[in-house]
């Protein structure tokens, strides 16, 4: 019996890069993610971070050459015609694990099915099968037409560029610093004052300091204005680089607000609270700063999370003075700051 029909669209996604306490770091990626009946196909494979073959970083010829793929125009990559949904977003090694599934034609429409977790050329659908996922059954002309967009330019342009505008020369360089090396890149700036538009173009936000004055910052959004150019900006709440990072990370976040899975964050009454839209993986950092302007960084909750409002307790250590709470998952991040 023919699977039910399913829609089909795109829509800009994220992984969000991060600079970890043991001195590593992840990649930042954009990327064009799946969307079934509307939902983000990652968001039905528990907790994976993973990012879709259409990520903007990579050569527009294999770009290319991956949604011709999709659209079987081309041969499968992989055998008995399976093709990669989703792979590892630092290096999409098939050894790292990757999301595969079957893409076959039947009649006008196009069917996914057999998904499976695969490590190597073939994949074990008993062992290591997505049971509960799929097949799923697209009509062509809806489903042709949006693979089709991405060929003729419609791919969500990612300006993974920052410009940092303060007083404090040390902590943007290391603030830069820290971004280039998640694969954002940044430049530091004293105003945006006689830059040519093509070259603010190429930004994606602005960050201001705390010194930076009003005026300073209206004279900055001026010049985005008269260019035209629709720009991300970000007040840095403290002199914390892996803070204000979390807070860039946000501010280039182009995912529809209805199809993150981390969609809420307050810090009220010794407690933070937390919404996400699907189980994944939450986890809390708790940084301040004390008398002497010295950060201090505190892990709050590392866990699996189902969907809904949960409320996480935070230490008084955590709360004391000027702090702040940062909220991750794979694909989006939150920044609030704490009552004093």
């Amino acid at each position: 019996m023919p699977a039910e029909y399913a829609t089909f669209g795109l829509a800009p996604a994220m992984r969000a890069g991060e600079l970890l306490a043991n001195g590593d770091h992840q990649v930042h990626r954009d990327f064009v993610d799946f969307l079934v009946d509307g939902r983000p196909l990652l968001f039905q494979l528990s907790d994976l971070d993973a990012v879709s073959p259409l990520a903007s970083d990579i050569p527009p010829a294999i770009f290319t050459e991956h949604v011709r793929g999709l659209l079987l125009e081309t041969d499968a990559p992989l055998p008995d015609g399976r093709h990669v949904i989703y792979g590892c977003p630092e290096c999409a090694d098939l050894a790292c694990g990757a999301v595969t599934a079957v893409i076959d034609r039947d009649g006008g429409d196009f069917v996914w099915r057999d998904f499976a977790w695969q490590t190597d050329e073939h994949a074990d659908l008993e062992l290591n099968g997505y049971h509960g996922i799929g097949p799923f059954r697209f009509r062509g002309t809806e489903y042709r037409a949006a693979l089709a967009a991405l060929l003729d330019g419609g791919t969500p342009s990612a300006r993974r560029r920052v410009l940092l505008i303060g007083a404090r020369v040390a902590l943007l360089a290391k603030l830069a610093a820290a971004l280039r090396t998640i694969g954002i890149g940044a430049d530091i700036a004293h105003d945006a004052h006689g830059v040519p538009a093509e070259e603010l173009r190429a930004y994606g936000a602005v960050a201001f300091g705390r010194a930076v004055t009003a005026e300073e910052r209206a004279a900055v959004r001026r010049s985005f204005d008269r260019a035209g150019i629709e720009v991300a900006y970000v007040e840095g709440l403290a002199p914390i680089v892996p803070l204000l990072v979390a807070q860039i990370e946000h501010a280039l976040d182009r995912s529809p607000a209805e199809q993150r899975r981390l969609t809420r964050l307050v810090a009220a009454d010794g407690e933070a609270g937390v919404e996400v839209t699907s189980p994944c993986r939450v986890r809390l950092t708790a940084y301040r700063l004390d008398r002497l302007y010295r950060t201090h960084t505190h892990e709050v909750f590392d866990g699996l999370l189902e969907p809904g409002r949960h409320r996480i307790a935070l230490d008084a250590k955590a709360r004391k003075g000027e702090s702040y709470v940062v909220a991750r998952t794979a694909g989006s991040v939150l920044v609030e700051a704490m009552p004093r």
